[in-house]
């Protein structure tokens, strides 16, 4: 089902790389509302990592943090909390690469 969801919402196929516009300041300052990133679903996770994931059945953009055995997706906005998610198998991409639309200079790749 979770293939079949990404496909309709990219038109990719799981494996492919996407790209989705940032909406809201959760993930400001380093995301800005607009921006867009690029997104590779079979993208290497380690901690720190900026992914895509699936909490309380939606899909949020958040940081990926991980302590002693425990998961975590946090904002960088203090704003919002922090989520604890049960395993690696929430995250279903990795941002690989920000266009933040209008200043080529300040594109970002974070792989």
């Amino acid at each position: 089902m979770e293939e079949n969801f990404i496909r309709d919402i990219t038109g990719c196929a799981s494996g492919e790389l996407y790209a989705l516009r940032v909406i809201g300041d959760s993930m400001t300052p380093e995301f800005q509302d607009g921006s867009i990133i690029i997104i590779d679903p079979t993208g290497v996770l380690k901690d720190g990592s900026y992914v895509v994931a699936i909490h309380n059945d939606e899909y949020i953009f958040r940081q990926y943090r991980k302590h002693e055995d425990r998961h975590f997706l946090t904002a960088l906005n203090e704003d919002y909390e922090i989520v604890e998610i049960p395993g690696t198998d929430a995250v279903k991409g990795v941002i690989i690469q920000q266009q933040p639309g209008k200043r080529r200079k300040d594109r970002k790749f974070y792989t």
